[in-house]
């Protein structure tokens, strides 16, 4: 991701807007690799969450400016218009160091580059198993019952604790709703197709928070 020195502008930079979102958007793209018309929804959610948010980090500053008054009042020492300004945690907890070296920088870092190798592990698996036509329950899937979407909710939240938003802030739980409606109807077609098995699958594996993760480096790669 490109970072912004003080000395020249932080916003207004569109041509970083667009090359960024595209950057991403693609990584996901090739890691996701949508297919069906539910697949394309779902990406084109994260797609809009991903254009917002580098929309404001480096083309208008929204929060920023609907912030303004308060941010100014609370913190007068504060230039607005500094890339720095924009990392909102960092000012929130009063932290002074350069905050691309925060504790929160660096875990938004380790969940937005383990969101895309959980989706990619997860795509591999249901690519095979959809081709054999048999029910995908290995690698990641043999944890929990969606990784791809909760890969999207993780790299999502790895954003939002490096760059918070309004509207991305507000976005989150909208497509975390989507991405759960989205499961359920894969989940009565899945079990419409593979009748009991899919039931015992779902007896056995939580939907989107694993239960445990033994030998999980391990199991990620299986097919």
């Amino acid at each position: 991701m490109t970072d912004m020195g003080t000395e020249l502008p932080a916003y207004g930079l569109w041509l970083l807007v667009i090359m960024n979102a595209a950057v991403f958007i693609m990584f996901a793209f090739s890691f996701f690799r949508p297919r069906t018309g539910r697949d394309w929804r779902s990406f084109g959610a994260f797609s809009a969450f991903i254009v917002a948010l580098f929309a404001e980090m480096y083309g208008f500053p929204l929060t920023i400016y609907l912030l303004s008054g308060w941010l100014l009042n609370r913190y007068p020492n504060l230039d607005l218009l500094s890339h720095n300004a924009g990392h909102l945690w960092s000012t929130l907890f009063g932290w002074q160091d350069d905050p691309h070296f925060s504790v929160l920088h660096i875990i938004s870092y380790v969940l937005i580059g383990g969101g895309f190798v959980l989706i990619s592990a997860a795509w591999r698996v249901l690519y095979m198993a959809q081709r054999s036509h048999q029910l995908a329950h290995t690698g990641p899937y043999a944890y929990m019952r969606h990784p791809q979407y909760v890969g999207f909710i993780v790299i999502m939240l790895g954003f939002l604790l490096q760059w918070p938003t309004l509207l991305t802030l507000i976005m989150f739980p909208v497509l975390v709703f989507m991405y759960m409606r989205l499961a359920r109807r894969e989940e009565k077609e899945a079990l419409a197709e593979f009748g009991d098995e899919y039931a015992r699958y779902v007896a056995s594996t939580p939907a989107f928070i694993p239960r445990s993760l033994p030998g999980w480096s391990r199991r990620l790669g299986t097919h």
